[in-house]
Order: C-alpha cells, then structure tokens, then sequence
C-alpha cells in the first residue's frame, strides 16, 4: 500500500513537470522541470527494482541535460551577463525542484525503514537487472530499440544542421581553390644580371 502512494505520488509528480517542460516560457525553468522529469522517473525505477536504469537515467540524462543546455546557450551567442543577471530570479524555481527531488529520495529510501511489511519477489543470488534487461530489449524489443537510435540519430544531424551557420567574420580556406593552384601562377622567375666583387 505504501509503494502503491509512493508510486501514484511520483506518477503525479511526472506528469506535472513534463508538462511544465513544455509550457514554460523562460528555458532555465523548461530545463529545471526537466531534470525534475528524469529523476522522478528514476525514482519510479527505483520502485520497480530496476536499479541500473535509474542509475543511468540519472547519471547520463540529468548530466546530458545540463551539458545539452549549456552547449544550445554557447550556440546562440547569449549575452552571458544578462543570463547571470536572471540567477536569483530562476533561483526559486530551482529550491523548488531540488527540494522534491529530495523528498522523492527520501520516499523511497524510507520505505524499508518505516514502510510496511510488503511482499517482494524472490530472486535467485545471481540474478541481474541489467541482464534481464538487456535480454529483453535485444531480443524482445530490437526493433523498436533500433528506430530509437535512428530517431536519435535524425535529431542530432537535424540540431547540428540547424546550428551550422556561417560568420562573416570567421576565415577558412578553400580546399579545391588550393589543388587548382599552378606554379605559373605562384611562382615568378626574374633574370638578374650577377655582380662580381
């Protein structure tokens, strides 16, 4: 009963940060929200006992997300002192989802203190998440495992096309007018008369 409100809390919990990813107006928040978003769903994870994804969920989404954030701020050109001006005005927000992040952990973590007794399932010494895991979407789910990664792949030629522009102010050489060069044209002989001493 315990992990059942735990997991409708977290449920609720997800459901309203990733709205809020896509409603918010000011991307630090649709950021914030967002991490908000993964780990609440590594805690759901946690719930499940399936360790290694909310291991990597937290691991390699929260860390890629702010990575991802800060590199589309470097490609935009911000005005790096008007984003620092905007701290103390994004800092609630941030208290706000940090605090339940906390509780979350918490929540979970509390449940073999002060939960009740609830029935678990009996696993063998040597048996693995990761595996089992690994088993079911390489064998199970492969297909729809691939048309993730290309997906994925689509949206990373798709963001690096969208960013690629060209500067004016940037210098670059070109590669072909190099090769078409001829020593005619770079080089020029001149006879002069020899001087003796």
């Amino acid at each position: 009963m315990f992990e059942t409100g735990i997991f409708y809390a977290f449920a609720a919990v997800l459901m309203f940060a990733a709205l809020r990813v896509i409603t918010a107006r000011n991307p630090v928040h649709a950021a914030l929200y967002l991490v908000l978003a993964f780990f609440t769903a590594s805690g759901i994870w946690l719930l499940l006992r399936a360790e290694f994804l909310a291991i990597v969920l937290v691991l390699v989404y929260v860390g890629a997300v702010m990575v991802l954030f800060l590199f589309v701020v470097m490609m935009l050109d911000v005005d790096h002192e008007r984003l620092r001006e905007g701290f103390w005005r994004n800092l609630p927000v941030a208290v706000v989802v940090g605090g339940i992040m906390a509780l979350e952990m918490v929540a979970v973590l509390a449940e073999r203190y002060f939960g009740a007794a609830t029935q678990t399932r009996v696993v063998p010494a040597d048996y693995s998440n990761t595996r089992a895991l690994g088993r079911v979407l390489y064998t199970q789910y492969v297909y729809a495992f691939e048309i993730a990664a290309v997906i994925l792949l689509v949206a990373i030629i798709a963001a690096i096309a969208l960013t690629l522009r060209r500067r004016k102010d940037t210098k670059g050489q070109d590669p072909a007018e190099q090769v078409a060069a001829r020593r005619e044209e770079r080089v020029r002989l001149v006879s002069m008369p020899a001087e003796d001493r």
